[in-house]
């Protein structure tokens, strides 16, 4: 059962990031302060649904990896306490800052600032939880480990 929590919790949790992180980028682009603004004001809505999934996936990584701390597993432990401090010091606080200067359609310099730096720290935290995802596919079999041609003919020159 905790596989599939881990699992679940993990894919939820993902798609949840970069469901804000592509509603904040599409809205900034093509959107007016209207709809920019129901979309910051949104996300830390989510945070609901986003903080209970990763604390289910960081704790299901735990308990699976008991006593483990090398290869894949470890290479994911590695990574949470950047993900969590990346999300708690940065995403968190810039999510409320956001919203706050949303409602009150206070779209300046400030807010672009805090906006770019959202963003950034966002897409790190995408592409940490997404090798994370492979390192899990790995440990599962899901991916094959390509091996190197050795019946290959061509001479060496």
């Amino acid at each position: 059962m905790t596989k599939i929590i881990h699992a679940v919790a993990g894919a939820a949790a993902l798609m949840t990031i970069a469901t804000f992180w592509l509603s904040t980028a599409l809205t900034e682009l093509f959107a007016p302060h209207e709809t920019i603004a129901l979309v910051k004001i949104a996300i830390p809505w989510g945070f609901l649904l986003l903080v209970p999934m990763l604390a289910a996936t960081g704790g299901s990584g735990f308990f699976l990896a008991k006593e483990r701390r090398a290869g894949l597993i470890g290479a994911k432990i590695k990574r949470m306490p950047f993900i969590a401090s990346n999300g708690i010091l940065v995403l968190i606080p810039a999510a409320l800052f956001l919203a706050s200067k949303a409602k009150a359609a206070e779209f300046d310099t400030t807010f672009y600032a805090v906006q770019m730096l959202e963003l950034v720290a966002g897409l790190t935290n995408i592409v940490l939880l997404g090798l994370n995802m492979r390192d899990g596919f790995k440990m599962k079999g899901r991916f094959r480990v390509r091996q190197p041609d050795r019946l290959s003919t061509k001479p060496i020159l």
